[in-house]
């Protein structure tokens, strides 16, 4: 199987110290010993450098310019990245026609639609219930790929 990782899945993974990084960690770590397949989305990538070069104040990692390129340079070298695709607007319009889509999860419904044309049917998320609506995808649980 494969997985797409979710932005606050990206986001623990770097931030040091922060309470879910050791569950992005296992996570991530237990994934590849069982051989599955991890990719990055532009999607996410997008959304990890505004979060990443966003000041603290406004939930951000406050990191600099170089020290969100350095970031995004290493999740390209740990992880397989699919780019997009023209046939990935087209999807994304169905998706958010087909479940009434608005606001703040447009976004969500464009990585599912990019999972859906990329044919990858787990994304590995720290917000299951943001993704409970879309039957064409399984949203797991960091925390539940590590449990014994």
């Amino acid at each position: 199987m494969s997985y797409v990782l979710d932005t606050n899945v990206l986001l623990r993974f770097v931030q040091l110290g922060h309470p879910m990084q050791e569950d992005s960690e296992k996570a991530i770590e237990t994934l590849r010993q069982n051989g599955e397949a991890l990719y990055l989305l532009p999607q996410n990538l997008i959304e990890f450098w505004a979060v990443a070069t966003r000041p603290h104040a406004y939930n951000g990692l406050n990191l600099t310019f170089d020290e969100a390129a350095q970031q995004l340079t290493n999740l390209k070298s740990l992880f397989l990245l699919h780019l997009d695709k023209p046939s990935i607007y087209a999807e994304w319009e169905s998706l958010i026609t087909q479940y009434q889509v608005k606001g703040r999860q447009v976004h969500d419904a464009r990585i599912v639609a990019a999972m859906n044309v990329h044919t990858i049917a787990n994304l590995l998320t720290f917000n299951t219930d943001d993704f409970k609506r879309y039957t064409e995808i399984n949203a797991v649980d960091p925390r539940e790929i590590t449990k014994p």
